[in-house]
């Protein structure tokens, strides 16, 4: 995975890094279902990638295997003319684009899952920076409603969230953690599947990186969102878990210098299996019955979904 992962930095280490050179990239490692969208905002522009890897049974090939949406989340991989180089914010993006150049290179090996994965991510090496508590935030030249519009695609059944969280003194620990699963205004159990596969992975105790109400409302009402890894949840109904790459200090997401290959590369292995798992219906996310058991004694969550009842600019 650090070959991918190493290939994926060189890739987005650029000012003139862009959705059409990554597709390029993409292509030529076998990949065909490929969607780039320039994007233009209020504060300039990114290209959204979308990458469909099928499955062998999954539903492109009109199969009904489970498939697996794996987010890339940031707010630009560089924040030019502010910083030279690739920011610290760029790890969800190098994380999903080294997963689907891992699955890319399975598949050439004869090794393809069993149901679809769709990555998702935007490239915008020019992004704006924001003031936020403890250090300052990357911006993005698009609105997170305009994000969630491209990245979350309607057949993702169960999707993963890679975020840098790095900008807090929530988990004061340096390597990869998980959220509980949320889903539909719901902040569920953390699974116990992904918490092995996290153990396995990294070969450490598994962490778990604490959300709250706040996270996962949408941005735009006026609350504070420890970063933007739950966003996704707020656009689906599909469960939704944060993969967050965190350090022991609290570092500003528009720093430099500051992306730890080893660690992106165990958040990129940790997405593939529960690829693997996932699509095969061996790794759930959540628990469909408790869940269910939930909405009927305490009703629908579906309104923290929304901007609730005043909006905020």
């Amino acid at each position: 995975m650090l070959k991918q992962v190493l290939e994926a930095m060189e890739l987005l280490d650029d000012s003139s890094a862009s959705g059409p050179k990554v597709a390029g990239q993409l292509k030529s490692r076998g990949l065909e279902k490929i969607e780039v969208q320039t994007v233009k905002g209020a504060e300039g522009s990114t290209d959204f990638v979308k990458i469909i890897v099928p499955g062998t049974e999954g539903k492109q090939k009109g199969g009904r295997a489970p498939t697996l949406g794996i987010i890339g989340r940031l707010g630009g991989v560089g924040a030019r003319p502010f910083r030279i180089g690739i920011v610290s914010d760029a790890d969800g993006a190098v994380a999903a684009l080294s997963c689907a150049l891992k699955l890319a290179d399975m598949g050439r090996k004869g090794d393809v899952l069993k149901g679809d994965v769709i990555i998702a991510t935007h490239v915008c090496p020019r992004s704006p920076i924001i003031p936020h508590e403890p250090v300052p935030f990357m911006g993005s030249p698009v609105d997170m409603r305009t994000m969630n519009k491209h990245e979350v695609d309607p057949a993702m059944e169960g999707i993963l969230s890679i975020d840098a969280t790095k900008g807090n003194r929530i988990l004061n620990s340096r390597g990869v953690a998980i959220t509980p699963t949320a889903k539909e205004g719901y902040i569920l159990r953390v699974s116990e599947d992904l918490l092995d596969l996290l153990s396995w992975t990294t070969g450490r105790l598994p962490q778990v990186i604490t959300i709250t109400t706040q996270d996962i409302t949408p941005y735009g009402n006026g609350l504070f969102h420890v970063n933007s890894i739950m966003q996704p949840c707020t656009a689906t109904s599909a469960p939704v878990v944060g993969v967050a790459l965190t350090t022991e200090a609290a570092v500003p997401g528009c720093a430099s210098g500051c992306n730890h290959e080893v660690d992106i590369a165990e958040a990129a292995r940790f997405s593939i299996e529960v690829a693997k798992g996932f699509t095969e219906g061996k790794c759930r996310l959540y628990d469909e019955d408790e869940f269910q058991r939930m909405v009927g004694l305490y009703g629908a969550m579906t309104h923290l979904q929304t901007l609730g009842g005043t909006r905020h600019s």
